[in-house]
């Protein structure tokens, strides 16, 4: 058994009421009861465990409503940390955070190319490594690792099966670092933990169903539905990059023809200008193209404009397929957000197969931005406790 693992909750009354005070504080016990339906001595019993715990702490007076002015409660930001990795194509990016998504501490170390099992998990033990000695003494208060894996990866075991961007295969991530750290270790694929770092961190507020989409030199999505990650019979719900929206398209990574990602991607947009416009320039860039439609360059924006009707073609297939409520869209494409989501939106009202789906599904850019992958990450040891 691996130390500093969070308590498991003794009761749901428990859990919702830490739920509530995450998601609503500073609250007070009586709105607490109010919402949850809990009773007030109920309410009273558990904020006392919790505050035992070191999970909720008391916070400044609330508003009188005729009597006493009430205790009001919120998280305890400063007992309990967690570790968030992103382990990505080319860097592995790591933080520590408290309960409700502030990084105190954050280390980027560089992934060599053509890297080995033994060499990456040696890049991924220094990172942490590294924000564990700035914490210094607080450091104690680690209660475990959270990792997100680009790739295929087995939850239940931690370990990474495949990544395409690093070919490697069958790397045993959770049981390395918990023999090396001695915490718990959670490992997780990439677009999934950024889903949840968008749900926990974005301040949404209460959905039923949710999606993410990333959109970068890949494109990955997670789907949350009632506060819980989706997965499949197979574990792999929400991998909309490979839908094939063309029988005669490019191959893409995966093997197959057509698929969304090749249409999309930051590389994808380039061959398409470079196929399109004869004064390309050969050393063109995803952002470069940005650049360019920024300057006024109107073949160019043109270029974008016919990025964000692709992006809005699979988005409409996320819609027909999942029906989410909100869909956040985020990753370096999306950079060029001014360009794409008129096009995005346009393509959506003529898609979408009902009106309630063109008029309530509700398309948004991202709220937590870069540090939504390592925020997820450290998110899914917050599940635990919450």
């Amino acid at each position: 058994m691996v130390r500093g693992t969070f308590k498991l909750m003794k009761s749901v009354n428990k859990s919702t009421i830490l739920n509530k005070i995450r998601q609503s504080g500073p609250i007070s016990r009586a709105e607490i009861a109010k919402v949850t339906g809990i009773t007030p001595p109920t309410v009273s019993s558990i904020v006392k465990e919790l505050m035992d715990e070191q999970l909720v702490a008391e916070s400044i007076l609330g508003a009188s409503q005729g009597g006493r002015k009430p205790t009001m409660l919120l998280l305890n930001r400063n007992e309990h940390y967690v570790i968030g990795v992103d382990a990505g194509s080319d860097s592995i990016k790591a933080c520590v955070s408290d309960l409700v998504g502030t990084i105190l501490v954050r280390s980027e170390l560089p992934i060599q190319s053509h890297t080995t099992i033994d060499s990456f998990l040696a890049v991924l033990i220094q990172a942490i490594q590294l924000v564990i000695k700035d914490m210094g003494a607080e450091g104690d208060k680690i209660k475990g690792i959270g990792i997100a894996m680009h790739g295929v990866v087995e939850v239940a075991t931690g370990t990474s099966l495949y990544s395409a961007n690093s070919g490697l295969r069958n790397v045993h991530i959770k049981e390395v670092l918990e023999e090396t750290f001695d915490l718990q270790v959670i490992v997780e694929n990439n677009s999934r933990a950024m889903a949840l770092g968008e749900y926990w961190f974005g301040n949404y507020g209460t959905l039923k169903s949710f999606a993410t989409i990333n959109i970068g030199r890949g494109v990955g999505s997670g789907i949350i539905e009632n506060g819980n990650l989706r997965y499949g019979a197979q574990d792999i719900a929400g991998e909309i990059g490979h839908m094939t929206i063309s029988l005669d398209g490019e191959k893409c990574s995966c093997g197959n023809l057509g698929c969304f990602e090749t249409f999309v991607t930051g590389d994808a947009i380039v061959r398409r200008a470079k196929k399109q416009l004869v004064d390309a320039p050969d050393d063109l860039t995803g952002e470069k193209v940005y650049e360019y439609a920024l300057s006024g360059q109107k073949a160019y924006q043109k270029i974008l404009e016919e990025t964000g009707t692709l992006i809005g073609i699979g988005i409409v297939n996320l819609i027909h397929s999942v029906n989410p409520e909100k869909i956040v869209i985020g990753g370096g494409v999306m950079k060029s957000h001014e360009f794409l989501m008129p096009s995005i939106m346009a393509t959506i009202q003529q898609r979408a197969l009902t009106e309630q789906a063109r008029k309530n599904t509700l398309i948004t850019l991202s709220r937590v931005g870069d540090d939504a992958t390592v925020l997820g990450a450290a998110a899914l040891l917050l599940t635990k406790l919450f």
